[in-house]
C-alpha cells in the first residue's frame, strides 16, 4: 500500500512508532499531488518545500526524544477560509487575493499543537457560499465534489491527504463528504471554535448561529482522533463552553454496551430524494433489520429549513457588509443576491427563527430518548453532473440549523459507481456516542457483506455443473 493511502490512525501510529517518518508520509502524499491534482485541482494554495521542511522538524523533534503530539508528522489540509500565518487565506473571493493573515486560527494552532504538518489551503468556494470553485470529483471530473469545503473533501478522496479541515454553515462538509465517498463528521455546534475563519470586520465566520467547524478523514476513527484535538473553550469564540473535552477517538472506538437503535427519518426534504437514494434507503433499512424503526417528526420540523434561511441570509447579509459595500461588482450574483435577500427580512422573523431552534431541539429529545441516532440520506442522490452547481444541501439544513452532530458514511453506492452517503445524526453533545454508532455501522454492514458474499460462493459452487461423468448402473 502507498503511504498516502493510510487512514490518518495508521499514518499517525506508524510515525508515532517509528515504522515510517512524517517526511516519508508527506513526500508520497505530494508524489500522489503531482499525480491527480492537474485533474481534481483541490489545492488553493501549497508550498511542497514548506510542507517537507515542517516534516522534517517533526522527524527531528520525535528523534531527539521530545514529546510528540496526537498528530505528530501527519499531513492535513486547511479550507482556505481559516487563518494560516504562513500561507496566503484569501476566502474564495478576488477581493482577498494575496492576503496573509498574522496569526492562526485556533483550529490550525490547535493541529500545529498536535504536531500535524498544514500541507497547504484547500479550495473553498466564494466566502464558503453557492458560487463553485476550481475543484473536480476525484470519481467523474465532470460532476461537482459539492461545497463549500470541495477542496477538502476532494484531497482526502483523491489520496493527496489523509484529512482535512472545512466548515458547514448549511451542508458544506457532509455534502462534499458525500459526493467525494469520504467520511465526514460535523459535530455540534460550539464544540470547535471558529476564531479565525473567516474573520472579517469582526465577524466570526459567516453566520455565528450555524457555522460549524468540520473534518473529513476515510475512517470514523480518523474523523474522531482529528476532531478530539480541536474542541475546546476558546475566549474568543462566544459560543464555546469552558467543559471537559470529550473522549472523541476511545468512545468511537468501543463497543457499545447494547446494539444501537436507528431511527430511519425521511424527513420533510424526502420529496428531493432522487430515485436512487430511495432505492438504496430502502435496501439500507431491510438490511439493517430490528436495528432501525421508521419514524416521522413532528410538523414542526418542516418549517426547519426556511428557518435556517432566514438566520443566513439575515446573518450573511450583516457580516459581509463591508466587502459588499466596497466589491459587490467582484460578488457572485448568487451571493449578490443572498445579500439582498438577507437585508430584506422582518426583525420578528429573525428573531422566531433564531427562538425555533430550542423548541425544535426540545422535541427532538423524544426521539433521542429511544434512538441513539436518526439514520438519513446526506444529499439527494449521486453528484450532479457540471461544475457549475455544488448540489443541494436539502438534507443537511435541519441538522445545522439544530446545531446537532452529524456524520456521513461513504456505505453505498449508485449503479454509475458513484458514492452515495449515509447521514447518522446524534444527540447536541452525544458527539462521542454518535461517532461510536457510526463505527458500529460500518462495522455491521462489513459483516453483513461478508457473510452474504459467503453464502453466494458457497451457493455458486453447490449450483455448478460437476465436471465428472457419472458412472453408469
Amino acid at each position: 500500500m502507498s503511504l498516502c493511502a493510510l487512514s490518518l490512525t495508521q499514518a499517525a501510529a506508524d510515525i508515532r512508532e517509528g515504522r515510517i517518518t512524517s517526511a516519508e508520509l508527506v513526500s508520497d502524499c505530494l508524489e500522489r499531488v503531482d499525480e491527480v491534482e492537474s485533474k481534481v485541482q483541490a489545492w488553493a494554495f501549497l508550498d511542497r518545500d514548506h510542507a517537507m521542511r515542517q516534516a522534517e522538524a517533526a522527524d527531528g523533534r520525535r528523534k531527539q526524544g521530545k514529546a510528540v503530539g496526537p498528530l505528530h508528522g501527519v499531513p492535513i489540509g486547511i479550507k482556505d477560509i481559516f487563518d494560516t500565518a504562513d500561507m496566503p487565506t484569501e476566502l474564495g473571493s478576488p477581493l482577498w487575493a494575496g492576503r496573509t493573515p498574522r496569526r492562526d486560527a485556533v483550529v490550525v494552532a490547535r493541529l500545529r499543537a498536535a504536531g500535524a504538518v498544514i500541507m497547504g489551503k484547500t479550495v473553498t468556494t466564494e466566502y464558503a457560499y453557492f458560487h463553485s470553485g476550481k475543484t473536480t470529483n476525484p470519481h467523474d471530473a465532470g460532476r461537482t465534489p459539492g461545497g463549500s469545503s470541495s477542496g477538502s473533501a476532494a484531497a482526502v478522496a483523491a489520496h493527496m491527504v489523509p484529512g482535512a479541515v472545512g466548515s458547514q454553515t448549511n451542508g458544506s462538509v457532509i455534502r462534499p463528504a458525500a459526493f467525494c465517498g469520504v467520511v465526514g463528521f460535523k459535530p455540534t455546534h460550539g464544540l470547535i471554535p471558529r476564531s479565525g475563519a473567516l474573520l472579517l470586520s469582526g465577524a466570526l465566520l459567516l453566520s455565528r448561529t450555524l457555522d460549524h467547524v468540520g473534518v473529513f478523514a476515510r475512517t470514523v476513527e480518523d474523523v474522531a482522533l482529528v476532531a478530539e484535538t480541536l474542541v475546546g473553550f476558546d475566549e474568543e469564540d462566544p459560543d464555546t463552553r469552558p467543559v471537559a473535552r470529550p473522549p472523541l477517538a476511545a468512545v468511537a472506538a468501543s463497543e457499545p454496551p447494547l446494539p444501537p437503535r436507528l431511527a430511519f427519518v425521511r424527513s420533510p426534504a424526502w420529496e428531493h430524494a432522487q430515485p436512487v437514494t430511495r432505492e438504496a434507503f430502502a435496501e439500507l433499512v431491510r438490511t439493517l433489520g430490528e436495528a432501525v424503526a421508521e419514524i416521522e417528526l413532528g410538523a414542526g420540523f418542516a418549517r426547519g429549513v426556511e428557518m435556517h434561511r432566514t438566520i443566513m441570509e439575515v446573518e450573511m447579509a450583516h457580516n459581509l457588509h463591508r466587502d459588499y459595500e466596497k466589491g459587490r461588482d467582484r460578488f457572485s450574483a448568487v451571493l449578490r443576491k443572498l445579500i439582498e435577500r438577507g437585508r430584506g427580512h422582518r426583525a420578528v422573523d429573525y428573531a422566531a427563527a433564531v427562538a425555533g431552534i430550542r423548541s425544535l431541539n426540545v422535541a427532538l429529545e423524544l426521539v433521542f430518548d429511544e434512538f441513539d441516532a436518526i439514520l438519513t440520506p446526506a444529499a439527494p442522490g449521486e453528484a450532479p453532473h457540471g461544475l457549475e452547481t455544488t448540489g443541494d444541501p436539502i438534507f443537511c439544513t435541519t441538522w445545522t440549523y439544530l446545531g446537532t452532530p452529524a456524520v456521513t458514511l461513504p456505505l453505498l453506492r449508485s449503479a454509475a459507481g458513484m458514492p452515495l452517503g449515509v447521514q447518522l445524526v446524534g444527540r447536541r453533545d452525544g458527539d462521542a456516542r454518535l461517532l461510536r454508532t457510526a463505527r458500529w455501522l460500518v462495522a455491521t454492514l462489513s459483516s453483513t457483506r461478508r457473510r452474504r458474499g459467503q453464502k453466494e460462493r458457497t451457493a455458486g459452487r453447490a449450483d455448478s455443473p460437476r465436471t465428472g461423468r457419472r458412472k453408469s448402473s
